[in-house]
């Protein structure tokens, strides 16, 4: 069985990395919300994952949370604790991504424009 990737798609500048987990022999899972990704993860569990980062100015996510990433990479914690996650940033919020760091244990972070040479590099390197 090849190795799963979660794609969390949340925004259209979450670029399509889908011939490059091909090209490396892994099972893409593309999710459009947190919500069903977290709902998958007892049933699939990810050996990658790539999710778009967006910090929770003000109110936004309850106002407890950070970012949009928080409440699914608990869930990783407990489902996948070996899961390699990948996050990609836009360069105005990239500031915040340190926050994060500090709470979950993150793979990388890529700082948006992400080419597929780049995916597939942080991908070969550990696989």
């Amino acid at each position: 069985m090849s190795p799963v990737v979660y794609s969390i798609i949340e925004s259209p500048a979450h670029p399509n990395f889908s011939a490059v987990y091909h090209d490396l022999g892994l099972t893409e899972h593309k999710f459009v919300s947190m919500r069903k990704a977290i709902g998958s993860l007892k049933k699939h569990q990810p050996g990658w994952v790539v999710a778009e980062f967006f910090y929770g100015y003000g109110n936004n996510y309850a106002g407890i949370n950070l970012s949009n990433l928080d409440v699914f990479l608990r869930s990783l914690q407990k489902y996948a604790p070996e899961a390699r996650v990948l996050v990609l940033v836009d360069k105005e919020e990239y500031q915040y991504v340190d926050r994060l760091v500090d709470l979950f244990p993150l793979y990388a972070v890529l700082v948006h424009p992400v080419t597929e040479e780049d995916m597939a590099r942080y991908l070969s390197e550990s696989a």
